[in-house]
């Protein structure tokens, strides 16, 4: 019989969402739980592993945690933190380091053989005036996961320009009032994401075993 595939999602609040840590098949009611729905006929385990207010390096401390799961996917969703860590408790993270951090996490998930890796670019959407200049703290970040899932041949999920065209849209309040958690209308375009670039990866990995 083949294995069940368990995809596993590691992250912060936004992967978090609310769930009860106290139960392993809680997945929140976010992204995670949607995206479950949307494979559950894929014979599919799913599992959260989100911890809200996690940075990089906080999740870098729980990593053997997240790989005893035993991922046949990992996906890992980090960055907001380390950027807001910087405005509300003056603890600041480079772009370098996050990078050196999440590299570590992900040299890791290798060394235990595991071939499928996503990799979701961090949002923010500015709501208040003196948000204006965080992006210039972001920027590098995300930059920093795109180069990562080049690097590690990881499938990437573009979230920041999609989420921002939809604050554009419908307007923050509807999508992400505090700029970073998501309403239902922002947990859905972020599973949306996910779930477009799994089948794009999917359909590459059936194409490369053909040939």
């Amino acid at each position: 019989m083949p294995r069940t595939n368990i995809l596993v999602f590691a992250g912060d609040s936004i992967t978090d969402s609310g769930r009860d840590r106290t139960d392993p098949a809680s997945l929140g009611d976010g992204y995670v739980r949607l995206i479950a729905e949307a494979v559950a006929g894929d014979d599919a385990i799913v599992v959260n592993h989100g911890i809200a207010g996690d940075r990089a390096v906080d999740l870098s401390a729980r990593w053997d945690d997240v790989l005893a799961s035993d991922p046949d996917l990992l996906t890992v969703y980090i960055g907001v933190n380390d950027m807001w860590r910087r405005f509300d408790s003056d603890d600041p993270t480079s772009a370098d380091e996050f990078e050196s951090t999440v590299a570590q996490l992900l040299t890791a998930a290798r060394d235990a053989g595991l071939q499928r890796l996503m990799l979701v670019e961090p949002f923010f959407v500015p709501v208040r005036e003196d948000q204006a200049g965080w992006l210039e703290d972001l920027d590098p970040k995300r930059a920093a996961v795109r180069r990562l899932a080049e690097r590690f041949e990881a499938t990437l999920v573009p979230l920041h320009e999609r989420v921002s065209a939809a604050v554009a849209e419908h307007g923050a309040a509807a999508i992400a009032p505090d700029g970073v958690h998501p309403t239902a209308q922002g947990a859905a375009i972020i599973a949306d994401a996910w779930l477009a670039a799994y089948a794009t990866a999917d359909a590459a990995a059936a194409v490369r075993a053909a040939s």
